[in-house]
């Protein structure tokens, strides 16, 4: 039988403030501030809201990262955080008392909570009660009274919750004394207009990443293209779903299209952190690649394009390009490469052997013929951890071939094979014993080689459940074969 740890004193006496709200709150100017992080912890969690607004109000700290306790958000308490940074905010200043200068709502982890509450039971360890309070996770801001920074992520839709939109409100109320930075920000299927009003609170030099789900024509990103340009500390952009306008035909909208794909593409020059690029069904890709590299200023990790349309004079200027000679990260995905040359492939997997950690290259219709264009070069790529060729059409010789000149492969995680073509027979459909039978022998062929951590051979989905047959450590039939 387990014995229950009684709780501590300094437990049971948070336990008691807070059962007893008015005392909780006279108690707070003579509280020790060592205390704050674990009774807010406390009051948060129980919803006792008087009592939260109370604290932020009097919150000893330079920063209070309170979005890390928002797991299952709650208006209410919400609320209090908010009208207690406005007391905050009111409160007669006094030199040499710590004032609040970050309110932290992101969803992040953040060592503050770690260091002044101890164990997850909350109570304050001896090793940090003498420590004076230090925020390591955010950079020292020099803020001058009534310049607060409140630094958030948002997810922006149609349909906001409801905290969403009390904190969109409290800060347009507020943007001309606060600083309001959103870190992260994801857009998804809302108009031109709102979106402006929003970049006007949280000013778009500020935002680090952006994701772009709209579904818009390029009419409308064209609209948008100017607040994409002002995001100057921007590393991470997804760009999704912009669509051609087919309801407009004629030479005068082919122009004013290409004028509007030049103003989009011209914002990527004044993005001078831009490190990770993500694009996934926009129809202007094709035959703008280079343009869009050329206007890069700085050199990406990562290059996403998918379920895209690139030309060969796309893929030539690949190699070429400065903007992709360190890159990490390159995925194709669902780009069709079937009638490409693939050698500009291989020369730029060439130029980034050594930088190189994932390549996926599912769903891109690769024949045989276009394998031994960058087999070469991709056997150099020793920092490869994981490789993608799902659905692409390798038979068992050139997956043999290909498994060969991965001996420098040490240190990959994952990798993904389409199962050989000799598993099909007629109209798509597999072969069980074959589909096992070969998956084995191509296991075998690796071996000698190297010990793969894990690796998955693959069919193409199934006709009838669209589940895949995948061989792991042995063969997993879709439920169709079941």
């Amino acid at each position: 039988m387990s014995v229950q740890t009684p709780p501590t004193l300094m437990k049971l006496a948070r336990q008691a403030l807070l059962r007893n709200e008015a005392l909780a709150i006279s108690a707070l100017e003579k509280l020790p501030w060592t205390l704050f992080p674990a009774l807010f912890k406390d009051a948060f969690h129980g919803r006792h809201t008087r009592i939260v607004k109370a604290m932020v109000a009097a919150w000893p700290f330079p920063c209070l990262p309170v979005g890390t306790l928002m797991k299952t958000p709650n208006l209410e308490t919400f609320q209090a955080v908010l009208d207690g940074v406005d007391m905050q905010l009111t409160r007669e200043f006094h030199p040499g008392i710590e004032k609040l200068q970050v309110l932290d709502l992101r969803n992040v982890q953040h060592a503050f909570w770690n260091i002044w509450t101890g164990r997850e039971d909350g109570d304050c360890s001896a090793e940090t009660v003498d420590e004076r309070p230090v925020v390591k996770d955010l950079p020292r801001y020099a803020l001058r009274w009534r310049h607060l920074k409140v630094v958030t992520d948002l997810y922006l839709r149609l349909r906001l919750n409801e905290e969403q939109a009390c904190f969109l409100k409290w800060a347009q109320q507020r943007k001309d004394f606060l600083q309001i930075h959103c870190m992260n920000m994801k857009i998804c299927a809302l108009p031109v207009c709102p979106i402006k009003e929003i970049l006007n609170v949280f000013h778009p030099g500020h935002i680090e990443e952006l994701e772009l789900n709209m579904g818009w024509d390029v009419f409308t990103l064209a609209r948008f293209a100017p607040c994409l340009g002002q995001m100057r500390s921007l590393r991470k952009l997804f760009l999704a779903y912009i669509y051609k306008n087919t309801f407009r035909i004629g030479t005068r909208t082919a122009d004013r299209e290409e004028k509007c794909i030049s103003k989009v593409i011209a914002q990527f020059s004044k993005l001078h952190c831009l490190q990770h690029l993500s694009m996934n069904g926009i129809f202007f890709i094709k035959d703008h690649m280079e343009q869009i590299l050329r206007s890069l200023r700085t050199c990406l990790e990562t290059l996403s394009i998918q379920n895209c349309d690139l030309s060969q004079s796309d893929l030539n200027y690949f190699p070429w390009s400065h903007s992709l000679r360190q890159l990490k990260h390159l995925d194709l995905r669902d780009i069709t490469l079937c009638t490409s040359c693939l050698k500009p492939l291989g020369v730029l997997l060439e130029n980034v052997a050594g930088t190189l950690e994932s390549l996926d290259l599912q769903g891109c219709s690769i024949k045989d013929s276009q394998v031994p264009d960058f087999i070469p070069a991709l056997s150099r790529c020793s920092q490869l951890t994981r490789v993608n060729f799902w659905d692409n059409d390798f038979s068992m010789p050139t997956l043999k071939d290909l498994l060969h000149h991965t001996a420098n492969w040490t240190k990959m995680s994952v990798e993904q094979y389409p199962a050989p073509m000799q598993c099909y027979f007629g109209l798509g459909y597999i072969s069980e014993r074959r589909f096992a039978q070969l998956c084995l022998e191509l296991m075998d062929t690796l071996r000698p080689l190297r010990q793969p951590k894990r690796i998955l051979f693959s069919t193409d989905p199934c006709h009838e459940c669209g589940e895949r047959c995948v061989f792991d450590f042995g063969p997993r039939l879709c439920p169709c074969w079941q």
